[in-house]
């Protein structure tokens, strides 16, 4: 048996990943980051193989890695973790600088440090690939604010895990079944806005299928019923 609550008590940070140069990049939002080795430092991140992301690790073979601050933009969550690269620019209107040494895009948004890193090793975990990087450059962005962790974005910030996270359960095990009332709400599992039947006028489920959210841009399929 296995208890998915369990899972949830290992410890994550959030992170943005990237690649990529400035004719084209893209990224991602991670909770498998973390250090390998120490001389010479090395960090491993997990990326499921249909993230676009992937791709572009791959042909550049570098990566960079931002840490999030706790007070980090819900608008960012919703770009970097449910949209896809593949339909539209994640890096346009964000604040990017550009590796010194492998040129890769590393975002500035609500960071509070980052990492530049080689690809030197690939390791394939069958949904997943796993990139290990040699560190090359890193730096400190914001001293003044603490890291986001994946359990004070669940229980803080109320988010769960997009489909292609490692970490990602089926919402339906995060649901009690209830009588269902008259009109319900949806909760965008990115920046928590609220789609109030009642107030809308219109049921959740007859929304058009590429209906996304109005304040963050993620897909319908995101949202989780709110449970009263």
């Amino acid at each position: 048996m296995i208890n998915v609550e369990a899972l949830f008590r290992i410890s994550y940070g959030l992170y943005i990943v990237c690649s990529g140069d400035k004719n084209r990049g893209n990224g991602f939002i991670s909770n498998s980051v973390f250090q390998v080795t120490a001389e010479p430092p090395k960090f491993a991140v997990c990326c499921n193989k249909n993230n676009y992301t992937a791709e572009i690790i791959k042909e550049y073979a570098a990566f960079s890695v931002s840490v999030l601050h706790t007070e980090a933009s819900p608008d960012l969550f919703g770009r970097f973790g449910y949209r896809s690269g593949k339909d539209f620019n994640k890096l346009e209107g964000i604040n990017v600088r550009y590796g010194e040494d492998t040129g890769v895009p590393i975002v500035l948004n609500d960071g509070i440090a980052f990492l530049e890193c080689k690809v030197v090793q690939t390791v394939d975990l069958g949904t997943h690939l796993l990139f290990i990087g040699e560190l090359l450059h890193s730096g400190i962005m914001d001293e003044t604010k603490d890291p986001i962790t994946y359990m004070y974005y669940r229980q803080i910030r109320k988010g769960v895990s997009p489909k292609n996270a490692p970490t990602y359960i089926d919402k339906s095990k995060l649901q009690t079944k209830i009588q269902a009332p008259a009109f319900k709400k949806y909760e965008c599992t990115a920046c928590n806005y609220i789609y109030d039947e009642a107030i809308e006028g219109r049921k959740f489920i007859d929304l058009p299928p590429d209906w996304i959210c109005p304040s963050c841009g993620t897909a319908k399929e995101d949202f989780i019923e709110v449970i009263n």
